[in-house]
């Protein structure tokens, strides 16, 4: 504004100069007070220049350099940060690869495991049939003898009955005792077992 002012206050002395030199005839009028008047004006403006470069021009350059630091520090911040990520990545890469070391070692481990289990269970039913087929080879033997001990008495009754019947009063208990050795002696073991 300061300088719009100095140019109509400029072209204003330069119109008086012209009108007043024209009145004199001449063409520009060049007199002492004309060089006077643009040397004080120059100076005023010379002047105005260093005051308004004070007050303007330095706060502006200093925000400029204050904006040229913070930008070279954004910059160097960004270069550190990238070199922060770089580095995070890197250590991210290893984690993972060693997260992947481990999950191939536990699955590993797993299957291990899972091998030993199954190697275990059936141990454990191998054993288990064989128990039960004992059990079932005993049970099978003591039921063989019971039925062995029930057809014994079953022959033996019925020897008993029949001899009674043959005899019919005439045998005493000596006898009757000797009659059934007598029959089991015949009948035997492998007789009633193949039956």
């Amino acid at each position: 504004m300061a300088g719009t002012g100095f140019a109509f206050a400029l072209n204003g002395m330069l119109l008086t100069a012209a009108e007043e030199a024209s009145d004199a005839g001449r063409i520009f009028g060049l007199d002492a007070q004309l060089l006077f008047d643009v040397c004080v004006q120059g100076v005023a403006v010379f002047l105005l220049f260093i005051f308004l470069s004070y007050i303007l021009i330095n706060p502006v350059r200093k925000v400029l350099t204050d904006r040229q630091n913070k930008i070279e520090q954004d910059i160097n911040s960004a270069a550190a940060d990238k070199e922060e990520a770089a580095k995070l990545k890197s250590e991210y890469d290893a984690k993972l690869k060693t997260a992947d070391d481990e999950a191939s070692e536990i699955l590993s481990e797993a299957r291990k495991k899972a091998v030993k289990n199954e190697e275990r269970i059936i141990n454990d039913a191998k054993e288990e049939a064989h128990r039960i087929i004992s059990r079932a080879n005993q049970e099978a033997e003591l039921e063989k003898s019971r039925v062995k001990d029930e057809v014994r008495q079953e022959i033996i009754s019925v020897a008993t009955v029949m001899a009674g019947k043959l005899v019919a009063g005439e045998m005493d208990e000596a006898k009757q005792a000797a009659l059934i050795d007598d029959t089991l002696k015949e009948i035997g073991e492998d007789t009633w077992l193949n039956k």
